[in-house]
């Protein structure tokens, strides 16, 4: 795991990586900028129905900040979705030129189809998580570790799935990556994306990452 996150900050500076960096940046800012400002404006009519309307801009203000941030996460990993191949591509091209060579490539519908199962699956499992984390909110520490679990997890199978499917040729193919493995990773780059200026960097470094771990497992003598 340790040398897989090590070869994937190395590789940061790779033109490849920084074009990918550059696009996805843009787009999910876009799309969080665009979400959170719908949002802001519903939050702020809505408070004025109520007749809230004293302070209403800075209660929904606060909300747009706290919807945006919790967005981020899963704006940038749906977006990464499709960015995703750039990055492998590049790990592979540099490390392991034999697996880009007998990689299949994934049609536009699937890749859509994956970002969006991605993020509904991820969507899903934060609001089934989120009445036991309201139960933990009295222990102080209970609720954070209950949503980074269920994150960690879902993170590790969405990075693992990024390069394993382009490898799966057979779909009764068990996934490289055991759960531990999966967790790890996940909850490596959940980590990442709380740390301010990291965030922007994590989807990539998890998309290194995971080639390295999946090729490693596929081949453990690869060096």
């Amino acid at each position: 795991m340790l040398s897989a996150f090590t070869l994937a900050f190395r590789q940061l500076g790779d033109p490849a990586v920084l074009r990918v960096l550059g696009k996805s940046l843009v787009l999910t800012l876009l799309i969080v900028a665009v979400a959170g400002t719908g949002l802001w404006w519903l939050a702020e009519r809505g408070l004025a129905l109520a007749g809230l309307e004293q302070g209403s801009g800075v209660v929904a203000l606060a909300g747009m900040l706290v919807a945006g941030w919790l967005l981020w996460r899963i704006v940038a990993l749906a977006v990464l979705q499709f960015f995703a191949d750039e990055v492998v591509e590049a790990v592979e091209a540099r490390y392991y030129p034999a697996a880009l060579a007998s990689a299949r490539t994934l049609g536009f519908s699937e890749e859509l189809g994956q970002g969006l199962r991605s993020a509904v699956r991820t969507l899903g499992w934060n609001l089934a998580a989120l009445p036991v984390a309201l139960l933990l909110l009295v222990t102080g520490v209970g609720a954070p570790l209950v949503l980074f679990a269920v994150n960690a997890t879902l993170l590790g199978r969405e990075l693992q799935d990024m390069v394993w499917l382009r490898h799966r040729h057979d779909p009764q193919a068990p996934p490289p990556l055991t759960g531990l493995a999966r967790a790890v990773l996940g909850g490596t780059i959940a980590g990442l994306l709380t740390m301010p200026f990291l965030n922007l960097l994590a989807p990539l470094l998890g998309a290194a990452a995971a080639t390295h771990l999946v090729h490693r497992a596929r081949a453990p003598h690869v060096a």
